[in-house]
């Protein structure tokens, strides 16, 4: 009778964990987010995130709050004999932040534990299917990628590159910060989590522009989003979520209904800024 009394007891106070766990994670972050923004901070955003300039105030005020909970949380590792420098954990956690503006309860990235930066591209090896079902390994030199085990890898040099030149359309941080929440639900697949009503939408939407994209792709035309996202649908989403941020009014214009979806998911409007 002891022993079940306990185990009754036992089990009792695992399911209270559970519940409690992310009220305890919630109030954590308040806290976090009561703090003062480090002038430091600002500094190092007036300076490599000009971006920031032009968002309306209370986007600014959200984007730091949530910048803060973000640089607690996540471990930034240097690789390759590169030394991290808080301008550095500041200025990627800027743009990586953006993806979470307006978010009922951001999830500040669940799956992420790391963010391994490189001074510069970084070579990985990859191993993919050749003819007739042969394994080949090839050596790629990258700019950035996304693990679902927990990491996001990124050239400093890139990223940098990525924040100072702001209406580009190419951002390696927002692009692998887009397979991160495109990862929450399993491999990305170019279909984050984006609520039941608007899923065939989305679907429509989605596929209808990816296969444009392939086309003008084979047929070598200038578009306004990089021919790397006409790889995959995955690659086609962390595409047009650059192009969404960086070059909006352009994105509008050419692509209406592609960002009018974007601008549903991530409950912004860059048009406004």
């Amino acid at each position: 009778m002891l022993t079940l009394i306990i185990v009754v007891l036992l089990v009792g106070a695992f399911i209270a964990w559970l519940i409690g766990e992310p009220s305890w994670i919630e109030l954590r972050r308040r806290r976090v987010r009561a703090r003062p923004f480090p002038a430091e901070w600002r500094q190092i955003l007036r300076r490599h995130v000009p971006y920031v300039r032009g968002m309306p105030a209370d986007l600014q005020l959200q984007l730091k709050k949530h910048m803060q909970v973000f640089l607690a949380e996540k471990v930034f590792i240097g690789c390759g004999g590169l030394e991290v420098t808080e301008a550095m954990r500041v200025t990627i956690a800027a743009q990586a932040c953006l993806l979470l503006l307006n978010k009922r309860r951001p999830g500040y990235f669940p799956n992420l534990s790391q963010v391994l930066v490189y001074p510069g591209a970084f070579v990985v090896d990859k191993v993919h299917t050749g003819p007739a079902g042969v394994l080949q390994e090839q050596r790629q030199v990258l700019a950035g990628e996304s693990w679902s085990q927990g990491q996001v890898i990124l050239s400093w040099h890139d990223a940098l590159e990525g924040a100072a030149e702001a209406d580009d359309g190419r951002n390696v941080v927002i692009h692998e910060f887009a397979h991160q929440l495109d990862q929450e639900n399993g491999d990305a697949n170019g279909a984050p989590w984006i609520g039941r009503r608007h899923r065939a939408r989305w679907a429509q939407v989605f596929g209808s522009e990816f296969a444009l994209l392939q086309q003008q792709a084979e047929r070598g035309e200038e578009t306004l989003l990089s021919h790397y996202g006409a790889t995959n649908p995955a690659e086609f989403f962390a595409v047009a979520s650059e192009v969404f941020f960086e070059q909006a009014p352009q994105m509008a214009a050419q692509h209406p209904a592609l960002f009018a979806e974007l601008s549903r998911f991530y409950r912004v409007n860059p048009l406004s800024w």
